[in-house]
């Protein structure tokens, strides 16, 4: 146990469900807590819930959320000694992590430093492989401009491969190119539509996997240890966006997750990681190939919870209060999570709006995680997840049959949700773990597909 406290009062940097997530859990540890929020997001749950809360800005997330000027002005006007950056937003800035840290602040998350090499991909496979954790075949750094040497390795790697952004992250900056006719025209579009979305237009190359799995490792360390807390499946997405999660990730030999979960304790006691973090793989014919390592908390970091009994968030606190980290958990069961989110069903469009009529699940084995109640506004500013759905059962099975039945039962009304989506998934023969990849649900979204269309 530690001897002092080194911080009492957390500025939450986030909104939404996961605010909610974090302000519960500080509570719990007896921790006093700062909810900040936009204009448009006045009277929501995170700022209830909080012991304090602070308006920073008008609703664009530029002017709010992701300026760094107000929320560092919040925590000096409402005394907050350490700020959680939650996922999204700021969660993986380095310059933030370090502003944070320069204020005299305690940042619950890695280092600056840290974040700024797992953040940008070419850097973070670089590091990775010095570690001894197997990567794609792929260019080995950024891309120059001579494209003979790079039509040269894609041809040695064989198509099709990736050209990606170093910067990009959740689905976006990433390119599949078939033939050496598309090579020059996918890059140059890639290194355009990264300079828009993230600022930096570095790209680079790797192999294009036709029908991997995605799978990710949990991580808690605390500079020194590290545990893995065990795998998740990820593979159900939409255009590499998550959609359902799952833990464990079954089909696949325990003797290499083992391998992998001992491979990426002993990579995080390396980096000298400290706190959460997630590495994430692709995994196909009996291999596992490292693509990113996420310095946060997770939206899926509730499957793991489920099936470990261990509350992530408050050991991401108790870490950064100088706790050890607990024994090894001992995963019981199955968990699986479907994101709701605020969309149409067939344009898949946002659809904010006000909360008229909500009616949650319950019993055995099943949570709902959300910001939302009777009367809150879904602003048309954000992301649009606003739920995330998780059940958990001794077998695989038993877990599905409670989602199935808890999606029955979740009603939400003053928006349009995909709860439709996720009943039609769970429900299809590709969604057995040993028959899908993560290209399962856009081949069942393909126009032609019949009754499985989606």
């Amino acid at each position: 146990m530690p001897t002092e406290a080194r911080f009492k009062r957390v500025l939450v940097a986030n909104r939404g469900e996961i605010a909610v997530r974090i302000i519960r859990a500080c509570h719990q540890l007896g921790l006093e807590t700062v909810a900040i929020y936009s204009s448009a997001d006045k009277g929501a749950l995170h700022t209830l819930l909080a012991t304090h809360c602070l308006c920073i800005g008008p609703a664009a997330a530029k002017d709010s959320y992701l300026n760094i000027n107000a929320i560092l002005e919040a925590a000096k006007l409402t005394a907050a000694d350490a700020i959680h950056p939650g996922y999204g937003f700021l969660a993986e800035r380095a310059g933030f992590a370090r502003a944070v840290t320069e204020a005299g602040l305690v940042f619950l998350g890695p280092d600056a430093d840290t974040i700024a090499t797992m953040g940008d991909k070419v850097s973070a496979i670089k590091s990775i492989k010095a570690v001894g954790i197997p990567t794609l075949p792929g260019s080995d750094g950024a891309l120059n401009d001579d494209m003979n040497a790079v039509e040269a390795l894609a041809t040695d790697i064989g198509y099709p491969v990736l050209i990606k952004a170093s910067a990009g992250g959740g689905g976006r900056g990433m390119r599949r190119v078939d033939s050496a006719d598309e090579l020059a025209s996918a890059i140059a579009l890639t290194r355009s539509e990264a300079l828009a979305a993230f600022g930096d237009n570095t790209v680079y190359l790797e192999k294009f996997l036709t029908h991997p799995r995605h799978i990710e490792f949990q991580m808690l360390a605390d500079g020194e240890a590290a545990l893995c807390l065990g795998e998740r499946d990820c593979s159900a997405q939409r255009r590499h966006q998550k959609l359902i999660e799952e833990a464990p990730a079954l089909g696949i030999a325990r003797e290499k997750i083992r391998e992998m979960a001992d491979i990426c304790e002993a990579a995080c006691r390396r980096l000298g990681y400290r706190g959460v973090g997630t590495f994430e793989f692709l995994y196909q014919d009996g291999a596992f190939f490292f693509i990113e390592m996420n310095t946060r908390i997770q939206v899926e970091h509730t499957v793991t919870e489920m099936v470990t009994g261990l509350d992530l968030i408050a050991w991401q606190l108790k870490v950064a209060l100088g706790h050890p980290l607990p024994p090894r958990p001992q995963v019981q069961g199955h968990a699986i999570e479907c994101r709701i989110n605020a969309e149409a069903p067939q344009s898949q469009l946002p659809s904010p709006g006000v909360i008229t009529q909500l009616r949650v699940p319950g019993g055995p084995g099943v949570r709902w995680d959300s910001y939302l109640f009777p009367g809150a506004m879904v602003p048309a500013f954000y992301d649009s997840l606003i739920g995330k759905l998780i059940c958990h059962g001794v077998t695989r099975e038993e877990a599905t049959a409670r989602l199935r039945q808890a999606l029955t039962e979740l009603e939400i009304q003053g928006i349009a949700i995909n709860k439709s989506l996720h009943l039609q998934l769970i429900a299809c023969d590709a969604f057995q773990p040993w028959q899908r990849d993560i290209h399962f649900v856009d081949a069942l979204s393909a126009p032609g597909v019949g009754q499985a269309h989606l």
